[in-house]
């Protein structure tokens, strides 16, 4: 049993609460699902329920965690894991491994487990997720979706009679993400205590196992719905892809991959996890090695890139120094709108890794469109970690792009955020265009979904995003 009574907490570095008034609890056989805005201290409410606050990071933790009978804060940190489990936000961030198998087995291993069971559980996992074919890989080389996997299996396979998850749908695809509801599920009718942090709720609509505690932190911030900043029109060009490929050492993630683009689009590339949206995009930046063409109309592309992980684009002391950092003459009313329609503002002087994932995620984007590249820009996940209202002012601010010319694409599994703000969609399977074409029509072509394994939820032609 988890339980937590009067819990806040706030960083050594901030100067107010992350988390604030917290008490829940949830027993053997019950699933407990946590929302709330963007910034509301869900990330921070995880690792207070395992322990990784107080014992790993430095602040002012009030009040008390119980993980079977055990407080987090007098019990020492191998034993809470001996109880609970948690998969991170960021899952880049736990692996250890230099394989997927590995990686598995670490945890395994730590339990101080016999060959036996080791060996039993790791193949259950790895069948589980599907994660055979990627035994011997390393898994900071595999999709984000893919890594995802591999920590849900890692985690998973040690049975703690505790699992906590933040985010765990965040880059998984529909049909996994899906299939990862139903199995908590199943871990709970087994006895397991279930806490999940979650922003995509919609998936747990029906799933009657999960209480939900939406969680309002009274210092987050809300964004304002600030005027769209004045862009420069951009004269029409055309972005040509002609036989693209990529391989991974054996593996071929792209294969003659031809697409034309143009600017004054939002285009939406979806697929399975592994089908090559990243690798499209770091490729169009020139960010990864390829084979074949990519061209605009006047010259190479000049684009910008928001990464899926964004702490590879973070190093500055502040996130002023982040956003404006070796921008020639920068535009003060860009950067001001920037602050004040991404809910930046009040954290000009803070750390940008004290940020949650969604607020960093912001960040990102406020960095890539203050050095305006002339193009457009690519974003990778980029509703991951934002409420709704965030994931409606990113549709508006991408709109805005596109009306003054650029180009922006989009690789996402928020196929609810594509429905309502693409103009465009490109379906990736095993390394080539399976299908594009407006939302409405691709998303309502069933037997396109069956082919290429993604599941089209209902709830998408309702949805408010």
């Amino acid at each position: 049993m988890i339980k937590a009574s009067d819990l806040a907490y706030t960083y050594h570095a901030q100067a107010t609460a992350s988390l604030a008034d917290v008490s829940l609890s949830a027993e053997a056989g019950e699933c407990l699902l946590i929302t709330g805005p963007s910034g509301c201290g869900k990330s921070t409410l995880a690792r207070c329920l395992t322990g990784l606050i107080p014992h790993l990071y430095k602040g002012q933790l009030c009040g008390e965690v119980r993980l079977d009978g055990l407080r987090t804060d007098q019990a020492p940190l191998w034993q809470l894991a001996e109880k609970a489990s948690l998969v991170l936000q960021n899952t880049r961030a736990q692996m250890l491994a230099s394989t997927v198998e590995g990686e598995i087995v670490f945890g395994l291993e730590n339990l101080g487990l016999v060959r036996a069971d080791i060996h039993q559980r790791l193949e259950e996992a790895l069948d589980r997720f599907g994660l055979q074919a990627f035994r011997a890989q390393d898994p900071r080389r595999l999709s984000g979706g893919e890594g995802q996997r591999v920590m849900l299996a890692a985690m998973l396979a040690r049975r703690s009679p505790i699992l906590v998850l933040d985010e765990p749908l965040s880059m998984l695809d529909t049909t996994a993400a899906h299939e990862l509801v139903n199995y908590l599920i199943e871990l709970a009718a087994q006895g397991s205590a279930i806490v999940v942090c979650e922003h995509r709720s919609h998936y747990f609509e029906g799933a009657g196992a999960f209480r939900e505690m939406v969680l309002n932190n009274p210092s987050t911030p809300i964004a304002v719905d600030a005027p769209l900043a004045p862009l420069l029109p951009v004269p029409p060009f055309d972005l040509t892809i002609r036989r693209l490929s990529v391989e991974f050492g054996q593996r071929s993630v792209l294969s003659d991959l031809d697409l034309d683009l143009s600017g004054g689009q939002v285009v939406a590339l979806v697929g399975v996890n592994g089908s090559g949206k990243t690798t499209l995009l770091r490729s169009l930046v020139g960010l990864q090695r390829h084979a074949g063409e990519i061209k605009v109309t006047d010259g190479p592309p000049d684009l910008g890139l928001v990464f899926q992980n964004p702490d590879l684009q973070l190093f500055n002391p502040t996130v002023r120094d982040e956003v404006l950092y070796r921008v020639q003459s920068p535009d003060d009313s860009l950067y001001g709108w920037l602050m004040t329609s991404l809910g930046l503002e009040r954290y000009q002087s803070a750390s940008p890794l004290l940020l949650s994932e969604g607020e960093k995620k912001r960040l990102c984007l406020a960095i890539v469109l203050m050095r305006q590249p002339r193009h457009g820009v690519l974003l990778d996940e980029p509703t991951l970690g934002q409420d709704n209202h965030h994931r409606a002012l990113l549709g508006r601010t991408v709109k805005r792009l596109a009306e003054a010319g650029r180009l922006v694409v989009v690789a996402t599994h928020d196929l609810a955020w594509v429905q309502r703000h693409a103009d465009r969609i490109v379906v990736l399977h095993q390394g080539r265009v399976a299908a594009e074409g407006a939302p409405d029509a691709v998303l309502r072509d069933a037997p396109l979904w069956q082919c290429v394994g993604l599941r089209v939820p209902e709830w998408i032609w309702g949805a408010e995003s």
